[in-house]
């Protein structure tokens, strides 16, 4: 939809703006690629909106963390993309998410908060940048990714991932429940131990 030379504390981009039209659903996505990246594949982060974290520095989750290694590790490569998805919550949306903090302060995990709000753990869906990915002309990518989810999708979409790249940051203790919930009832690939 968009083009633009995009200069950050990391480094300068190439930002663009898509929009994706799927049968149930319409979704966006803002795009950061720096350098060659059709050469070697790159290195790509996928990551969910997370307005609490990305934005407000929130120490209930590892969002903001992540988002800064992925820029980091990209700038030092001088050559990368980061998908920014606009998933906020796991899919189900800031006034959800919310609500979800509420419930997780009388005690449930993120996992259960989204349940007795009525939804799925995780209503994510990864078929937007495979997409993205498939347009750029990329057939194969590195992923930083702790979630096995996103690396079924891209392959599921025809794009090989020939390597994960562990995506972990020093957790605080504020995060700790967290994680380990992302761990044990979502699967990632984390080592809390």
């Amino acid at each position: 939809m968009a083009e633009a030379e995009f200069p950050t504390r990391f480094g300068v981009f190439r930002i663009f703006g898509f929009v994706g039209h799927f049968a149930d659903r319409v979704e966006e996505a803002a795009v950061l690629v720096m350098g060659d990246v059709t050469s070697d594949p790159p290195l790509v982060r996928i990551h969910s909106q997370c307005l609490t974290g990305d934005v407000f520095h929130s120490l209930r989750c590892d969002c903001r963390s992540q988002l800064e290694l992925a820029l980091r590790m990209i700038a030092a490569e001088g050559r990368g993309i980061l998908l920014y998805e606009m998933q906020e919550g796991r899919g189900i949306g800031l006034m959800n998410k919310l609500r979800a903090y509420a419930l997780q302060d009388q005690g449930a995990d993120t996992v259960e908060a989204n349940e007795q709000l009525g939804f799925e753990a995780d209503l994510r869906n990864y078929e937007l940048p495979g997409a993205i990915l498939s347009h750029l002309g990329l057939s194969r990518v590195r992923l930083l990714s702790n979630n096995p989810g996103k690396i079924e999708a891209l392959e599921r979409a025809g794009v090989t991932v020939t390597e994960r790249v562990p995506c972990i940051v020093p957790f605080q203790e504020t995060s700790e429940d967290y994680l380990r919930t992302k761990k044990e009832k979502l699967g990632h690939l984390l080592d809390m131990d």
